[in-house]
């Protein structure tokens, strides 16, 4: 299933649910996109292996880490985890929008 197109993501953050909004483009093994949401946009680029997508993305704010995001989209859904840093995982969900 294509991960193409625009996605609403919900994060289950420790301070709560974050909401960030998604646009990906696949291109083979791999996907560019833009995220948008609390702390502003950001240019996003990864690797797709079937019906998985993987990136990181470096953020600042609250304080400076590196998300490590693991997911699977099904049709119009997609879920899976988000690493953040030191502070362990989250889980995340999102629907095409």
């Amino acid at each position: 299933m294509s991960a193409d197109g625009n996605w609403k993501i919900t994060i289950n953050s420790p301070m709560g649910a974050q909401t960030v909004d998604a646009t990906i483009t696949t291109s083979g093994d791999s996907f560019t996109g833009i995220t948008k949401g609390a702390m502003g946009e950001q240019a996003i680029e990864g690797k797709v292996s079937g019906d998985k997508l993987t990136w990181s993305t470096a953020i600042t704010s609250p304080m400076p880490m590196t998300l490590e995001f693991d997911v699977t989209v099904a049709g119009d859904s997609l879920s899976g985890n988000v690493k953040l840093g030191a502070f362990g995982s989250a889980s995340l969900t999102g629907v095409r929008a």
